[in-house]
């Protein structure tokens, strides 16, 4: 039959109390020992008995060693509980200040708003109506010289315009012209051309009328009578 559970509980037997501590201390020990060597750990063992007796176990007998590093990482650990304390109440303490910053601006915004005044006092609301004619002369003040920046900028764009829309004028004259000029070239030149025909024509004609005037000075010479000869030699000629 195997052992049942053992209730953990003092033993009243003094004797069996001695035993029993002799007994798990070695185990203790040696567990201790068998944890430094499978894990490569660093293990410092402190036992007292009833009595005041000592048992320890430390790794490679560095006791010491390891009993300042335990010191240090347990100062550091308190010191990073307190700083975390620290830093909860002062966390704490900013939180209750931005809510009550909050608040106070929300009542205030509340007030600007024409809201929840019944609880203001005559100076007060003094007070309220002088901080609202402030924010209008501001307001106003920022309105006039936004208004006056967009007709400066609008005034600087319309004189842009104004000169493009020139320059534009400008070119399109001298464009016109130089058209104006390419066309009286143009007229000139198919005067110039024109001209030797006409005078080619002209000397043409010139010269069939005068061809023609010689024939018929001839013709009427042919038949013009002579006048120098008498009348009867004409007469014959004639016949």
């Amino acid at each position: 039959m195997g052992r049942g559970r053992v209730q953990l509980k003092r033993i009243e037997n003094k004797i069996n109390r001695q035993v029993t501590f002799s007994k798990r201390r070695s185990g203790l020990l040696k567990k201790a020992h068998e944890i430094s060597v499978l894990c490569d750990a660093e293990v410092a063992l402190i036992v007292f008995s009833s009595k005041g007796k000592l048992s320890e176990y430390s790794t490679d007998s560095c006791m010491e060693r390891i009993l300042e590093r335990y010191e240090r990482y347990s100062y550091a650990e308190k010191q990073l509980l307190a700083n975390e304390t620290e830093a909860n109440i002062s966390w704490t303490i900013e939180h209750a200040k931005l809510k009550a910053r909050m608040e106070v601006l929300q009542r205030n915004q509340r007030h600007f708003m024409g809201e929840d005044l019944d609880s203001l006092s005559l100076k007060e609301l003094q007070s309220l109506e002088q901080q609202l004619d402030s924010a209008l002369k501001h307001i106003r003040s920022r309105k006039n010289q936004m208004m006056y920046e967009s007709i400066s900028e609008l005034q600087k764009r319309d004189k842009a315009l104004q000169e493009k829309n020139n320059l534009l004028a400008k070119k399109v004259k001298e464009k016109e012209k130089q058209e104006n000029w390419e066309q009286q070239e143009l007229d000139a030149s198919s005067a110039l051309i024109r001209q030797p025909l006409q005078s080619l024509t002209i000397s043409s004609s010139s010269h069939a009328t005068t061809c023609n005037g010689g024939e018929q000075e001839v013709s009427a010479g042919h038949r013009r009578p002579n006048t120098l000869l008498p009348a009867w030699m004409l007469s014959q000629h004639e016949g």
